[in-house]
């Protein structure tokens, strides 16, 4: 394999594809459809690279149009992707950082500031069993409220149960009901385990590791973490009661619906904007000012080396740090008695300003193509781009062009934010000279 290929940075791209591909080839077989012959190419791409990159935005009903093997490739890209994600991105981390600070299992060679393959090893396993953890349980509450909730038969129900637990800690939306969650609207124990098991897979594996010591002793968070939970927890609470107060009489949403459900469902979606997808209402009838809010909580995402996309929870409050820095007057950005590197903070912005490029140029192409609003086009793009799978309703009737932008949009929104982040860690470069500053006028 050419040296180029096998650069880190380069290497979670090209898989991340050949998956797509044999998902592809797999859902254009006639025994994946229901119906009488195998998806055309287009609708197998859209869906394979949903699934692989865990948007969960669907051309085709899941549970109708896909066959019971359909179904089980699907969930196969879903877990494939979803471990993909978490083992790559954390991985690139580590590599980029030079050292393992997750565990005492997982061994520092900071002094030489290198590790070894062990380490890797360690990484993986640990990945793989935490997700595994969390997905059984909440696939077998799942399990026992469809089995005694509902009356579904035993494997029925473990089919729900394990599809729906899979896809939520891997933050992929897909589900094997028509109407996704909006026939368990009053049903926490149906809701609550896949809320949290979406906020558990979207904060992070890092996260996931420091937790255990963290909450015996918080002063042994990193400062990674304390940005991810203080974050996340800020976003959560203000999702809640923007979803609540801007949908609170919305007949066609909350609106006849008691108080406990109004608050169970309002957090359900304040959850789901975090890069989740499922949805308990209908979101094309939400209001303007919810799809607005849920734009902007859908771009800056979950945690970073998580199933979550959007341009991260760390992006978003460091560059916070650095604007409330600037009003200050303060000639250092600092956040927890920890300085931000400048260099952190130039990725920062080149992730912000290439994911709103991204946007800008998909919104732009779509609307070229389509009769639909900008509301409708704005929300579908940063659904794509931050991998979602939220959706008001157009997918669908997307024409071709514009479904393979969207196609483009959720592997560049999924695989980009990781790979450039990295990439640009990695290509800092030592010049050993400096011009002459300047200062051109700012506003």
């Amino acid at each position: 394999m050419p040296q180029s290929i096998r650069h880190p940075a380069r290497m979670v791209p090209i898989a991340f594809l050949a998956a797509i591909a044999i998902g592809t080839l797999l859902l254009m077989l006639p025994i994946s459809r229901s119906g009488p012959a195998g998806a055309p190419f287009l609708s197998a791409l859209f869906t394979a690279t949903s699934a692989v990159c865990v948007t969960g935005l669907i051309v085709h009903d899941t549970p109708n149009y896909w066959s019971g093997f359909g179904q089980g490739v699907i969930l196969a890209l879903i877990q494939v992707g979803g471990f993909g994600i978490m083992t790559g991105a954390t991985l690139l981390g580590l590599l980029v950082t030079k050292r393992l600070r997750l565990s005492n299992l997982l061994v520092a060679q900071a002094e030489t500031r290198s590790s070894g393959l062990g380490d890797v090893k360690s990484v993986l396993r640990l990945i793989l069993t935490v997700t595994l953890a969390v997905e059984a349980v909440t696939a077998l509450v799942l399990i026992l409220r469809f089995h005694f909730g509902y009356g579904l038969p035993w494997l029925e129900s473990l089919w729900h149960g394990l599809f729906q637990s899979i896809s939520a800690f891997n933050n992929a939306g897909f589900s094997t009901f028509s109407d996704n969650l909006m026939g368990f609207t009053g049903d926490v124990a149906i809701l609550g385990p896949i809320m949290l098991a979406v906020v558990i897979g979207g904060l992070g594996f890092p996260i996931l590791f420091e937790l255990p010591q963290g909450v015996r002793d918080p002063s042994r968070f990193s400062v990674h973490a304390k940005i991810t939970l203080v974050g996340t927890a800020l976003l959560l609470i203000a999702g809640f009661v923007a979803v609540a107060a801007y949908e609170w009489a919305n007949p066609a949403t909350l609106g006849p619906m008691s108080l406990p459900d109004k608050l169970l469902n309002a957090m359900t979606h304040s959850v789901m904007t975090r890069t989740a997808g499922f949805n308990s209402v209908d979101v094309g009838k939400m209001t303007t000012e919810t799809l607005t809010l849920s734009n902007a909580l859908m771009l800056i995402g979950g945690g970073s080396a998580g199933t979550a996309g959007g341009i991260k929870v760390t992006t978003f409050m460091l560059l916070g740090v650095v604007v409330w820095a600037e009003i200050r007057g303060d000639a250092d950005s600092n956040i927890f008695r920890r300085r931000i590197g400048r260099h952190v903070q130039r990725q920062a912005l080149t992730v912000v300003l290439l994911a709103l490029g991204a946007i800008g140029a998909g919104v732009l192409f779509v609307l070229s193509v389509t009769h639909f609003s900008l509301e409708a086009v704005l929300f579908e793009v940063i659904s794509a781009f931050a991998t979602v799978g939220l959706s008001t309703g157009i997918t669908a009737d997307l024409p071709p062009s514009a479904q393979l932008v969207i196609v483009a949009l959720m592997f560049v929104g999924r695989v980009g934010t990781i790979t450039v982040a990295s990439a640009l860690a990695l290509k800092e470069r030592y010049v050993p000279y400096r011009y002459p500053e300047e200062r051109p006028i700012v506003g």
